[in-house]
């Protein structure tokens, strides 16, 4: 008799169907696993050995087989532990045969036969409504894989309760999507005191997700502004919440047994790798690009990341998701961020300053910046100098509005994108736009095209500047709530384009 359960081998954030397949026949006791297991696999008879012991249930001296089908793909991880263990149950009859093969299952297993928590469960969860299956997994998952809605999520604490539970003598109650509430609180925007500018950069960027470039002296305010972005910015509606939290269901980030709707906020050092960035190293993991989906990847000291990483973000800026392709593996993932990057001058962070400033200016600001290539400094829709205020400004009362009176107008602006591109497909922000469709919505009055033709020739425009300048004035005026884009609005869109922040 061969049993059969089935679960998934992960290939980025899709979940790929993997049968599991359990002979126990006469031969020379021993108990193999085949079907291109690494090592964390081929070490899960030991401990579902051990596991099936601590629940009284001895192994027969037969010889057990398990496959897993299909038996070329590579299959990594520790979750083959329980569906292995509940098909080894079926072929041993101690569970119905019936009952494991309608689900689909993933879970580590504990020496003591208690379910250890993995990555993916939100994933496999996917997988098993695809196929109409209920998903079994550790209890610490379960609340993460009930975000589905699809599927019947059954979760328990032992490998004992999973038995039992599937014998008919103590069915389980079906896992409940859980929420994360992770406050944002104790930071506010009115918080910052001066830099007028900046605060209306920021919130222009959150509004339309526009990507954002800081420059200015050391301890100007450009990462106190950037920490202060999540508390303008609307949460995650469920579609985006699902696809964030798949992500971090894989990278192991959702462990307080939920779904958070906060939006991402990713910082990376200036010292991480390229696969730290975009995404690799072993079994092709996502990167910071994609761990910031739907929300902000903040790149504080930018020209100080190598200039390898930081060219790698051009064509993921662009198409809103990243091939990572390694010898072994081909992995897609989403990656539609904003990016909001800050940067000192030049290397002594004091060019402006002629009293603080090192004898090579202004070589060492065309230097500095210069580590910035005109292709990636092409894609800020938004740059903006970040000056230093003064000591004396520091004392003056809080001024210009909260956080939540911007997120308040971010909310309603991205309201008016959600239902003008409601049709659109991935089409979702200003950002997003292109083509027919931003002429449609984004072309300016008589005046408006007049000021952006002449800037255009006389500051030589690409046609990504051109068009990036139209979606920055279209969410300009979705802030004024206005239906057409008018002068004003191409006015201020053009002179966050035409900063003196060096393009090189």
């Amino acid at each position: 008799m061969i049993a059969r359960a089935h679960t998934v081998a992960f290939e980025g954030v899709e979940a790929r169907h993997v049968e599991v397949q359990c002979a126990v026949t006469p031969g020379l006791p021993a108990f193999s696993i085949v079907g291109l297991p690494d090592k964390a696999v081929s070490e899960a008879r030991d401990r579902v050995r051990t596991a099936l012991n601590a629940m009284s249930i001895a192994l027969p001296s037969k010889r057990i087989t398990i496959n897993l089908s299909p038996a070329d793909m590579p299959k990594e991880g520790s979750h083959f532990d329980l569906p292995i263990a509940l098909a080894l149950l079926a072929a041993l009859e101690i569970v119905p045969p019936d009952a494991v093969e309608t689900t689909t299952s993933l879970g580590e297993l504990s020496l003591d036969g208690a379910l250890v928590p993995v990555n993916g469960a939100l994933p496999a969860a996917m997988a098993a409504a695809e196929e109409d299956r209920t998903l079994l997994c550790p209890a610490a998952s379960g609340a993460e894989a009930a975000w589905v809605g699809a599927t019947q999520v059954i979760a328990a604490e032992r490998l004992s309760d999973m038995v039992r539970h599937l014998t008919g003598q103590a069915p389980l109650t079906p896992a409940e999507p859980g929420e994360v509430c992770e406050s944002v609180q104790g930071r506010n925007l009115r918080d910052v005191k001066g830099q007028e500018r900046a605060k209306r950069a920021l919130e222009i960027a959150a509004a339309g997700r526009h990507h954002l470039m800081m420059v200015g002296t050391p301890g100007s305010g450009k990462s106190m502004l950037a920490a202060r972005i999540p508390t303008i910015l609307p949460p995650l509606t469920a579609p985006e919440a699902l696809e964030t939290s798949m992500i971090h269901s894989l990278s192991g980030l959702l462990d307080e047994g939920g779904i958070s709707r906060t939006r991402p906020f990713r910082e990376p050092h200036h010292t991480a790798s390229m696969a730290a960035i975009v995404g690799g190293g072993r079994n092709a993991k996502p990167g910071e690009i994609s761990l910031a989906h739907n929300g902000v990847l903040f790149m504080d000291e930018f020209p100080e990341f190598p200039r390898t990483v930081l060219e790698t973000l051009r064509q993921p800026i662009e198409t809103g998701e990243v091939m990572v392709a390694r010898a072994n593996a081909h992995v897609k993932y989403p990656c539609r961020f904003m990016l909001v990057a800050a940067a000192n001058p030049c290397k002594c962070g004091y060019l402006s300053d002629p009293s603080r400033a090192c004898a090579r200016v202004p070589q060492c600001g065309e230097d500095y910046l210069g580590r910035i290539s005109g292709p990636l400094m092409d894609r800020f829709d938004l740059r903006i100098e970040v000056p230093p205020v003064a000591f004396t400004d520091l004392d003056l009362p809080a001024s210009g509005d909260s956080s939540a009176q911007v997120a308040e107008r971010v909310a309603a602006a991205r309201a008016v994108q959600a239902s003008r591109f409601a049709e659109a497909g991935p089409t979702r922000l200003n950002a997003d736009a292109e083509g027919a469709r931003l002429e449609e919505i984004a072309t300016p009055d008589a005046q408006g095209r007049d000021l952006l033709t002449r800037v255009a020739e006389r500051f030589g425009l690409s046609a990504r500047g051109y068009h990036r300048v139209l979606r920055v004035a279209r969410t300009i005026a979705d802030l004024d709530a206005s239906e057409d884009v008018r002068h004003p609005h191409v006015a201020e869109a053009v002179s966050y384009r035409l900063s003196t922040v060096s393009e090189n």
